[in-house]
This record gives structure tokens, C-alpha cells and sequence, in this order.
């Protein structure tokens, strides 16, 4: 699998994992409880996906480079409030303010925290270091 795919898979995995713990911490893990994790995580997941290539979250000099951790964090949050719009049109609700705010937040410090992680280990595999990453053909 290239390298892109093993990001894009991390993105999606780094998501799912916030949604999970967002409902963690609100005593909400039962099987019940996976259409509403969906209905975060999917608009998550299209925000996310759609505006991360206009802040050039998938070229390869850019997710490579440590110092360009900021580009996640400024994408999730413009991605956080369209999620958070986007779950409340699928919910038939209105968007409330204060999870719009903690769902970018702690999405934006998520994805900030994975990409610095792939932007290291993908510079060390530039490099020539040992990683478990693939290299990119």
C-alpha cells in the first residue's frame, strides 16, 4: 500500500478514535450508540477530507515536513464547524455552539498530533532511517 493510503487510512483511524473517546467521556459506549458516533464521524470524515487538500495535507513535501503541523490544525478547524453543521442537518437539529468549539478543538489537537507523528517518521524514512513506513515509490 503506498504511502498516501497508510495516511489517509491514519486520518481515518485518528478520527474514528476522537469520536470514540468523545463519547467515552460522556458514558456513551454501548452498541446503541454507533448511528450517533456515525453521525459525528461521517461528517467529520467529509470535512476533514474535503478541505485538507486545499491546505496541501496529502502532497508529500508537506506531510513530510514536522514543521507544517500547523496546516492540521488550522484545517480541523474550519473542518469542525462544517462537521458540526453537517451532523446537524443529518440529525434534523441545530448546531450547538459549545460542541462545534470541543469537537474542533480536540479534533484539530487529534489531527495535529497524528500528522506530527507521520510528518516524523515519513521524514526519517526519507532519510534513510529504520521505519515501518514504506517507502514511497
Amino acid at each position: 500500500m503506498p504511502p498516501l493510503r497508510w495516511l489517509i487510512l491514519g486520518d481515518m483511524l485518528v478520527m474514528a478514535l476522537l469520536v470514540m473517546i468523545g463519547f467515552t467521556t460522556h458514558g456513551e459506549t454501548g452498541l446503541a450508540f454507533l448511528p450517533r458516533m456515525a453521525a459525528a464521524f461521517v461528517p467529520l470524515t467529509l470535512a476533514w477530507f474535503g478541505l485538507a487538500p486545499w491546505l496541501g495535507l496529502f502532497r508529500p513535501p508537506i506531510v513530510a515536513d514536522v514543521r507544517q503541523g500547523w496546516r492540521a490544525a488550522l484545517t480541523m478547524v474550519f473542518a469542525g464547524p462544517l462537521a458540526a453543521l453537517l451532523r446537524a442537518i443529518l440529525l434534523g437539529t441545530v448546531v450547538i455552539p459549545t460542541f462545534a468549539v470541543v469537537f474542533s478543538g480536540t479534533a484539530a489537537v487529534g489531527m495535529t498530533i497524528w500528522r506530527l507523528i507521520w510528518a516524523y517518521a515519513t521524514s526519517k524514512a526519507q532519510r534513510g532511517e529504520r521505519t515501518n513506513i514504506p517507502p514511497e515509490k
